[in-house]
């Protein structure tokens, strides 16, 4: 199975990406809070108080920037009370105490206050950092039916007649086109009603190149209004592929005719990271961090989006922090970070099982009645990946209507084929009524061996790629004689890593498996096994407990396989793990090492990981040249290597050494 190139030694390739940008530290994570303080309606002095102790706390745990719920500095239900000036005074002195008090702070803070500009009254939310106010964002979308009566205090801030103004004794910005640099990101502001407009703030602030967007927020409870609220912020970081972090007034807020249950989120690009109990009595601080990394990737990769950063009508506040002044901080992943990105949710597998399934059946359905033939020829070894293939052709036959015996399956015992395996091979196709041959191929390779002068002792590459072909030349003849079409078994993972034999496995007229890693393979294998009946499950339940092997090596004294592919090239969840990464976001070896150590820790030693990750970078970049020339198959996922459309590669592309040796 591991057909190795001639030619394989690998000097520079850079795979380090980009740099430069100053996240290497946190390996491009962003640490962001979310925060539900206690209130008390227009008590400004003690608002600020319960602000300031969670802005400590945040600081504490190293976050970078903090959000406060909308109007956090008076309270959002002051009503009519808006229009009393001492109200408005006793804001603006306690937001310039709040902000000489948190001074020494290398936190980004943003709250939430009225602010009055000549004769107009803005809901507003302010950023301030080390004692300087940096910007202050003004509400665009006011809410003026049912519940809200916003415009009866506020003004839009579609209708500033000022980009700056005096606040707490500071000259700024009073800016709704305005986003804010720092030294390793950038983000911006909306405010509640703000993300439910047809047009939100936020897509004019993404595509002008804020990568985090904060929300202050005050959104009542209503029955099924969270979930609306939930799938807006992550449909709107997905189309944004932004990070979105929403902070909501909770307990403390007046109940007189609704009520604030302090919701607090945080979304990445369409996943929800975290979120605040609702309903809470107490102060609440939620925390994760936004790969901006991951973000930039996907920005980049997307051609629709158009990055206007720099558009004459779009300002930037650019705002650096004194590295060498800050206080450094171990940098610590609150975040999960999940080991099998290829395998659904628990609550979502039933859906992605069934449509995987239907996708893999789909496409063979649509190149068996293309070309015309009258059956699919598959070899059948008693693996996981030949058994999956099967089903898909099952499927198929069923999906088209054709009567099952017009797939043949062929087994094809060589030097290392188990009695294990073989057995669980023919009983499988006799239990799911399709047609069935064998072929032995020992005498045929042995036969081979003598010709090219190759002594069958020595189990080398040649031993076990001679099978390899000499099993595809079978199936190849066998279409050929019974107008049949050859359906291939590789996976994914396989074609990642170049785990097949070039001209061998590796060839087929169409390749059902093609877009699934080995993971996934095996998950939705286990999937199927539950939708048959009782024999078929219980064989497939022991395809999924049997050893992955390509059983080209005899087998040990009890006849049992020892062939052992994760033996050879490591764990296929640490190299789904790898490939998901390295193609999807195109991360560094660093990056990748660095999140496989979170997502295994209870699992491989750091050690084990920096191994097969080496394994994984020379062996993909060289055996590109198996891609190049792969056969057609369906794409099922968001990660691909068809080199038709979604991995163009040069074959002959090599890896830097002194990235891959030393981490």
């Amino acid at each position: 199975m591991n057909n190795n190139p001639t030619t394989n030694s690998p000097s520079e390739l850079p795979l380090q990406g980009i740099k430069g940008l100053g996240l290497e530290g946190s390996f491009g994570f962003i640490k962001v809070a979310a925060a539900i303080p206690e209130v008390r309606v227009a008590d400004c002095a003690f608002n600020a108080s319960k602000i300031k102790e969670l802005i400590e706390k945040a600081t504490a745990e190293g976050v970078e920037v903090i959000c406060f719920p909308e109007l956090s500095i008076t309270s959002y239900s002051c009503d009519d009370l808006f229009f009393q000036k001492q109200l408005l005074e006793n804001a603006e002195k306690t937001l310039e105490k709040l902000v000489a008090e948190t001074a020494k702070l290398d936190i980004f803070s943003i709250v939430g206050m009225p602010v009055r500009v000549a004769n107009q009254l803005y809901n507003c939310a302010v950023v301030f950092c080390r004692g300087e106010i940096i910007q202050v964002f003004p509400k665009t979308n006011l809410p003026n039916t049912g519940q809200f009566y916003e415009k009866r205090w506020f003004t839009s801030g579609d209708f500033i007649t000022t980009d700056s103004f005096q606040i707490a004794g500071q000259n700024c910005f009073l800016s709704t086109n305005h986003i804010i640099a720092t030294n390793n990101f950038t983000f911006g502001v909306e405010i509640g009603e703000d993300l439910w407009s047809p047009q939100p703030p936020s897509s004019e602030l993404a595509v002008n190149g804020a990568e985090i967007i904060f929300n202050l927020s005050a959104s009542n409870e209503l029955v099924g209004k969270h979930a609306y609220r939930k799938q807006l912020i992550e449909q709107q970081s997905a189309r944004l592929h932004c990070g979105y972090v929403y902070a909501s007034a909770g307990f403390g807020e007046s109940s007189t005719d609704l009520v604030f249950t302090g919701n607090a989120l945080i979304a990445e690009n369409g996943e929800m990271l975290a979120e605040s109990e609702r309903f809470s009595l107490e102060p609440q601080l939620i925390i994760s961090e936004i790969d901006v990394d991951k973000l930039r990737a996907e920005r980049l990769r997307n051609s629709n989006f158009f990055n206007r950063r720099g558009y004459p009508n779009f300002m930037e506040t650019p705002y650096f922090l004194d590295e060498n002044s800050k206080k450094e901080l171990p940098f610590n992943l609150t975040r999960k970070i999940n080991p099998h990105p290829f395998i659904p949710s628990p609550e979502k597998r039933d859906e992605t099982c069934r449509e995987v399934f239907e996708i893999q059946a789909s496409g063979l359905a649509k190149r068996w009645k293309h070309t015309g033939t009258d059956k699919l020829v598959i070899g059948i070894s008693g693996g996981l990946d030949s058994t999956l293939a099967l089903l898909v052709c099952v499927k198929t036959a069923d999906k088209l209507g054709y009567d099952r015996k017009r797939i043949l399956g062929i087994t094809m015992p060589g030097f290392g084929t188990t009695s294990r395996t073989k057995n669980n091979a023919v009983e499988l196709m006799e239990l799911l009524g399709v047609s069935t041959m064998e072929i032995d191929i020992k005498a045929a390779c042995l036969q081979h061996f003598k010709d090219i002068g190759h002594d069958p002792d020595i189990h080398d590459v040649t031993y076990e790629n001679v099978q390899a072909r000499e099993r595809t030349q079978i199936l190849m003849d066998i279409a050929n004689k019974q107008n049949g079409l050859v359906v291939g078994t590789g996976d994914l993972s396989e074609m990642a890593l170049g785990w097949c034999t070039y001209n061998g496995d590796h060839i087929s007229m169409y390749s059902v498996n093609s877009g699934i890693p080995k993971t996934l393979i095996r998950y939705q294998t286990d999937w199927i096994s539950e939708q048959l009946d009782e024999k078929t499950a219980k064989i497939l339940q022991d395809v999924l407990h049997t050893p992955v092997s390509p059983e080209l090596l005899p087998g040990d004294e009890k006849g049992e396989i020892r062939q052992k592919t994760e033996d050879l090239i490591g764990p296929y969840e640490l190299h789904d793990f790898f490939l998901y990464y390295l193609v999807r976001f195109g991360f560094t070896p660093e990056k990748i090492q660095f999140l496989a150590k979170q997502a295994f820790a209870e699992k491989y030693t750091e050690d084990t990981i920096n191994k097969w990750l080496n394994v994984f970078l020379r062996r993909f970049t060289t055996q590109q040249f198996k891609r190049s020339c792969s056969p057609d198959g369906p794409k099922v996922g968001s990660v691909n290597l068809s080199p038709r459309g979604d991995w163009r590669m040069a074959s002959d592309a090599v890896v830097v050494k002194d990235r891959m040796i030393n981490f």
